[in-house]
């Protein structure tokens, strides 16, 4: 049987959801808006992380990165730190999809 495709990176995606998508699911954005440290919390929790590491630019680079999510580590700060609720809640969002899909 002859090889005809070489194993390779998988292409390069989006995340799931819009960074302002907050009305795609209303439950995550008031827990983000409430209760911002226990949605990261919940956040490293599936990534299995330390629970003070689920807000911000380095758990959003290591998921960008876990997942070819295109991006950079330019915006993934600038996301971070200019919308810490609505990144955070994307992040989560893009996760639970994952879940429900099979591939998280």
């Amino acid at each position: 049987m002859a090889v005809t495709n070489q194993p390779g990176k998988y292409e390069a995606s989006n995340f799931q959801t819009g960074l302002c998508d907050c009305c795609d699911d209303c439950g995550t954005c008031c827990y983000g808006f409430f209760c911002l440290p226990c949605l990261g919390c919940s956040i490293a929790s599936d990534m299995d992380e330390c629970c003070m590491c689920g807000i911000g630019m380095p758990i959003r680079s290591v998921y960008r990165t876990r997942y070819n999510i295109r991006g950079s580590l330019c915006k993934d700060y600038y996301a971070a730190a200019c919308c810490t609720v609505c990144a955070t809640c994307q992040l989560k969002r893009d996760i639970d999809l994952r879940k429900k899909q099979g591939i998280f």
